[in-house]
């Protein structure tokens, strides 16, 4: 193998003037772009911790939103069980009063009947102790509206001790 120093000189030489070159031309821009893409890597990466940031924050709100629409349906269901059971309450107790009143006023056409029936029988009762009389005695009664007065008032003591 043969050393030469000239050779040496013009590698050298040439060496620096192509690493001139390229440190002019080529390098910079090389490493401009690199370091534009090494600064929009750490873009996204910064954009990305803060997308995720937001997402986690977005969830813990989401999940707040859905215990809070859960309670309010408890809410609601409770209120709806309260509300349900009023109700029914006032349907009973509405439902015992009409029957009250309801009862009250059988009681009283019972009443009322009752009151006609013994009227009318007073009434029969009086003619048919006219004719028993009459028969009795043997002769004719009139009907007389004073006897028939007498026979009431009779049949009302009558009917009043009893």
């Amino acid at each position: 193998m043969h050393f030469s120093i000239t050779s040496l000189v013009l590698a050298l030489i040439a060496f620096l003037a192509l690493y001139f070159l390229l440190n002019k031309y080529a390098f910079g821009p090389l490493f401009s772009v690199m370091e534009k893409r090494r600064e929009l890597v750490l873009q996204q990466m910064n954009e990305a911790a803060q997308t995720r940031e937001q997402a986690v924050s977005y969830v813990e709100e989401q999940k707040q939103a859905l215990q809070t629409a859960r309670k309010e349906a408890l809410e609601i269901i409770e209120q709806s069980r309260q509300t349900s059971s009023k109700q029914t309450e006032q349907l009973i107790e509405s439902a015992k009063v009409e029957a009250s009143r309801i009862k009250d006023e059988a009681v009283r056409d019972i009443q009322n009947e009752k009151n006609k029936a013994v009227e009318e029988l007073r009434g029969e009762l009086g003619a048919a102790s006219v004719k028993i009389a009459s028969k009795l005695l043997q002769k004719e009664v009139s009907t007389d509206p004073a006897q028939e007065g007498l026979v009431d008032q009779y049949l009302k003591e009558v009917g009043g001790r009893s």
